[in-house]
C-alpha cells in the first residue's frame, strides 16, 4: 500500500496513491483485482443465498445463531471490499480519482470491523461445541448464542471504534498502536483460542465412541476453521507486520485470500449437507438442514438417553 508519509498506518485491499502516478497501469494488480471482484461477488451470492433460509426457513438452535451472524459479517466484508475494488478499478482505467484516498479510509476499517466479527465468531463456534462435547452432562442456556453475539458485536464495534478515532483523529503513532493492540487480539488471543478448540474438537470426534454425533456439523467446524486458517489468517499477519515495516507480499494477494476465506463457507455447507453415500446435489434449503438439524437430533438423543438412566426400574 502507498501512502503519504502523514497518512494514518492503515491496510487497504488496493495500492491508491493521491500523486502524480496514479494513471499508471499495473496489468498484474488489475488481474488480481479482476479475481477479488470475481471472488468478492461469488461470495455476497452465496452469504446471501443462505441468509434467508438460516434466517427465516430452519429452526433456530445455538450453531445457526452464530452462522447466521458469520454470515451477515462475511457478507459486508465483501460488500466493503467490492466497493473499494470497483472504485479503484475505475480510476486505474479512467486515470481519473473518483474519491479520495483519506474519504476511503473509513472503508477499510469497516472491513476490518468484519473481518474481526467473522474471527470472534468462528472462535465461538469452535470454543462452544468443544465446550458441549466435553461438557455434554451441562445444561446450556437456550438464550447463550444470542448474547454471545451480542457480546461479540459489541466487542468488535468498540474494538474498531478505539482504532477509527485513533487513526482518523489523532498522530500516527496512536493509531499504529492501536492496530497492533487489534492485531494482537486477533492473533494471540482468538486465533489461538479457535484452534485449540477446534483441535480439541476434532481429536474428540475421532477418539471418542458416542454414536449420535453431529458428524456433519463437526466436518462443517473443521473445514471453516481450517480454510480461515489458510485464507484469513494472512490478512492479520500481513497487517501486524505492516505496522512494523515487513510487507512480505502484495496488499492485493492477502485480501484476495481473505474475500475466499469469506466467500468460501455457503459452499462447504452446501457441500458437506450434499453428501452421503452416493454424493448427490440438493437444494441449498435441505443441505443446511442436514449439517445444523443434526444437532437437534444429537441434543434429542442425549436427551431420551439421560431421562432413560434417570427413570426407576420396573
Amino acid at each position: 500500500m502507498e501512502l503519504n508519509q502523514t497518512s494514518p498506518p492503515l491496510a487497504s485491499p488496493v495500492p491508491i496513491t493521491d500523486g502524480e502516478d496514479t494513471c499508471r497501469i499495473e496489468v498484474t494488480e488489475m488481474a488480481i483485482d479482476g479475481v477479488t471482484l470475481f471472488t468478492c461477488l461469488c461470495g455476497l451470492v452465496g452469504n446471501g443465498a443462505i441468509l434467508w433460509p438460516l434466517g427465516f426457513r430452519i429452526r433456530r438452535n445455538p450453531i445457526t445463531v452464530y452462522v447466521l451472524n458469520l454470515a451477515v459479517a462475511d457478507f459486508t466484508f465483501l460488500l466493503f471490499v467490492v466497493t473499494w475494488t470497483l472504485l479503484y478499478l475505475i480510476q486505474n482505467v479512467s486515470c481519473f480519482i473518483v474519491v479520495p484516498l483519506m474519504y476511503l479510509r473509513p472503508f477499510f476499517l469497516l472491513s476490518l470491523f468484519s473481518y474481526n466479527m467473522g474471527l470472534y465468531l468462528l472462535t465461538a463456534i469452535s470454543i462452544e461445541r468443544c465446550v458441549s462435547i466435553l461438557c455434554s452432562s451441562i445444561r446450556r442456556p437456550q438464550c447463550l448464542s444470542a448474547v454471545v453475539c451480542a457480546l461479540l458485536w459489541t466487542l468488535s464495534i468498540t474494538v474498531i471504534a478505539a482504532v477509527t478515532s485513533l487513526c482518523l483523529l489523532h498522530e500516527n503513532e496512536h493509531c499504529q498502536m492501536a492496530l497492533i493492540s487489534m492485531y494482537i487480539l486477533n492473533i494471540l488471543i482468538f486465533t489461538p483460542s479457535m484452534v485449540i478448540s477446534s483441535t480439541i474438537l476434532f481429536i474428540k470426534v475421532l477418539c471418542g465412541s458416542q454414536q449420535h454425533q453431529p458428524k456433519r456439523l463437526y466436518i462443517v467446524i473443521f473445514l471453516t476453521v481450517l480454510f480461515f486458517l489458510i485464507f484469513g489468517a494472512p490478512l492479520s499477519i500481513w497487517n501486524f507486520l505492516q505496522q512494523f515495516g515487513y510487507i512480505l507480499a502484495p496488499s492485493q494477494v492477502v485480501f484476495l485470500l481473505a474475500c475466499v476465506n469469506s466467500s468460501i463457507n455457503p459452499f462447504i455447507y452446501f457441500l458437506v449437507g450434499s453428501c452421503r453415500r452416493h454424493c448427490s446435489l440438493v437444494s441449498l434449503q435441505v443441505a443446511l438442514r442436514r449439517v445444523f438439524a443434526e444437532l437437534e437430533d444429537t441434543t434429542a438423543c442425549s436427551n431420551d438417553t439421560t431421562m432413560d438412566t434417570l427413570a426407576p426400574a420396573c
